[in-house]
């Protein structure tokens, strides 16, 4: 939409209404936060690099980017650049383009790989018959992040079985972290024996039987841990209802992730809350204008992380590959570890893959409340998830069958892609 246009259409209609500027649909991506234009683009309408960068940067880090920006600028890639300007994330990422847009919200036709890597049947015989467009095929590559494809990688992971003999997740290890931090001096060790919410406000008697049995409780986090916070002129102030900013003084890491995915990204751009109704998913229609928070899957005052991990999923998805979920191995497993308190983290829950536990450097196990950080491409959740469990190769398969997906992986994969063959034949040939 031209400059001329727009300066039309905001003389003759509501201007607080931004869609009617929109040009087209948006990637499900973006399309949440589709009404505030200048979360992506300046004044004068054209795209802020930049803001990719805001969203999408750390994820890009995180994975060693194949393709960074700093490949490009090199001046012997200047015969490259007049193919594709690999520069700017909007050379292959054009917003509002529905009718051209592919996986991954990729606006270029799907042979953009070969114009840079047209010699590649001639270096490698085994790929002389691959078509020019599936490069990007799940299993092969991908542009931005190669983690779980790369040849080194495959060749350490070869033969493994389908189902390793035993599985463990890492342990969360929140308590222990906060101990350490600055947060401690704050916590009142009596709050396990008293909740001291103000007399006067009556709260009803479940509040303080569900707080009471909770990790809040034992660690010291009381009522007014949560409730008290400060005024515009710096006072204490009791409030009913708890923000995110609140949660995020100990959940630092996990409100960060939740601000970045889909339940919490509206937030971040100061926008109402996400309902289910603005979902391109199906959704319970019961749900639909419920505003998501913190709470919506940790209830309030008892904060079950048992029931977060799964059942609070259910209450809004109604997808099929959610409700496959209840139907399948990897829900018995997690109702084995429910009876089973010696069994260790071996369930499998929604969140368990699309809300792993991220272990750092430095030893802290932290939830990834992203569930955009490996969920597309889903080769993503092969390292952070999949390989818990399963051989690589069997991870590959899976993730490459649609109707595997759907039944919540009830049964073995449909699909073989051989990246793990063609590296397991070039290393048996560079022996010979």
């Amino acid at each position: 939409m031209t400059l001329g246009l727009i300066a039309y259409f905001s003389t003759r209609f509501d201007s607080s209404d931004s869609s009617i500027y929109l040009p087209g649909k948006s990637t499900d991506g973006h399309y949440q936060i589709e009404l505030d234009c200048n979360a992506c683009h300046t004044p004068m309408m054209g795209v802020k690099e930049q803001a990719c960068l805001d969203c999408h940067g750390d994820d890009l880090d995180e994975a060693d980017d194949s393709h960074p920006k700093s490949k490009f600028t090199d001046p012997r890639k200047a015969d490259q650049l007049k193919k594709i300007d690999a520069r700017k994330c909007i050379t292959c990422h054009i917003e509002h383009r529905a009718h051209r847009t592919h996986d991954m919200g990729v606006t270029l036709p799907e042979d953009y790989c070969f114009h840079c890597h047209e010699e590649i049947a001639e270096e490698r015989e085994s790929h002389k018959d691959y078509p020019f467009n599936s490069c990007a095929t799940a299993g092969c590559h991908n542009f931005h992040d190669n983690s779980a494809l790369y040849e080194d990688f495959l060749a350490k992971h070869l033969d493994e079985p389908d189902f390793k003999a035993e599985a463990f997740l890492a342990s969360r290890n929140l308590s222990d972290r906060i101990a350490k931090s600055e947060i401690a001096k704050f916590l009142n060790p009596d709050a396990a024996r008293q909740a001291d919410a103000p007399q006067e406000l009556a709260l009803p008697p479940e509040n303080h039987e569900n707080w009471f049995t909770t990790a809040h409780a034992q660690a010291g986090v009381n009522c007014s841990g949560c409730h008290q916070q400060a005024s515009q002129s710096g006072t204490l102030e009791w409030k009913d209802t708890v923000t995110h900013e609140t949660c995020q003084k100990c959940h630092k890491a996990e409100t960060s992730g939740w601000l970045k995915g889909k339940h919490g990204m509206r937030h971040a751009q100061d926008l109402s809350p996400m309902t289910p109704s603005m979902a391109r998913l199906p959704m319970k229609t019961e749900m639909a204008h419920a505003s998501l928070s913190c709470t919506s899957c940790h209830s309030a005052h008892d904060f079950n992380t048992q029931y977060a991990a799964a059942e609070a999923c259910i209450k809004c998805h109604d997808d099929d590959h959610s409700k496959n979920y209840f139907g399948s191995s990897h829900y018995d497993l997690w109702q084995e570890q429910a009876k089973d308190q010696h069994a260790g983290n071996t369930g499998v829950s929604c969140a368990t893959c699309h809300l792993p536990r991220v272990e750092q450097s430095d030893g802290e196990v932290h939830v990834e409340h992203n569930q955009n950080w490996n969920l597309e491409p889903n080769e993503k959740m092969i390292r952070s998830v999949c390989l818990d469990c399963h051989g690589l190769g069997f991870a590959i398969d899976a993730l490459a069958d649609p109707a595997l997906i759907q039944s919540n992986f009830q049964g073995l994969p449909a699909r073989h892609i051989e990246s793990l063959d063609l590296v397991k034949k070039r290393t048996t040939e560079n022996q010979d």
